[in-house]
């Protein structure tokens, strides 16, 4: 048996941050970790590993962040919560633009559908492979790479031009 405070403290950032960028909400984001928390605890012995156990806890982090966007609890709120931006020193005048350009991204990557902003929030804050986030998300690789080239154009043609290897180094 592996010791859940161990496991809540080297997974549960990084939990957290998948499931914010699937429900935009903070606090649900956190209802979500903790459930699937509290579904490995009671359950771990049905853990295979198969897959490593941080794979695991973000599949299953995906599956209840699904479930909650097909709820009727989330199609009855339509809360957004800003993203804070970095804390480096910049002038007033940067961390403004950055602030609003950031904004302006995060805006356009939630109009997406849940099936585009989950491939472009996988590949380019989370840095997976298209072959990663196709075992993920259980469909073919080939679908990964069109639902990646179609959230472009989409996510393109709501900020204009836009350099997405910025994206690759950048935290929302």
């Amino acid at each position: 048996m592996m010791a859940i405070e161990q496991i809540i403290e080297e997974h549960g950032d990084y939990l957290l941050k998948v499931a914010y960028l699937y429900v935009k909400n903070k606090a649900t984001a956190e209802d979500i970790v903790q459930d699937v928390f509290i579904a490995f605890y009671q359950k771990q012995g049905q853990f295979r590993q198969e897959a490593s156990l941080r794979t695991y806890l973000v599949k299953m982090t995906v599956n209840r962040s699904h479930d909650y966007l097909r709820s009727w609890k989330s199609k009855r709120l339509t809360l957004f919560e800003k993203i804070t931006g970095r804390t480096t020193a910049m002038t007033p005048e940067k961390e403004m633009l950055e602030k609003t350009v950031k904004k302006e991204l995060v805006e356009a990557l939630f109009a997406l559908s849940v099936a585009y902003r989950e491939v472009l929030i996988l590949y380019y804050f989370e840095e997976m492979s298209t072959v990663e986030i196709a075992q993920l998300v259980q469909c073919p690789e080939a679908t990964i790479r069109t639902r990646l080239q179609r959230a472009r154009k989409q996510l393109a043609t709501a900020m204009g031009d836009f350099d997405w290897e910025v994206l690759r180094h950048e935290s929302i």
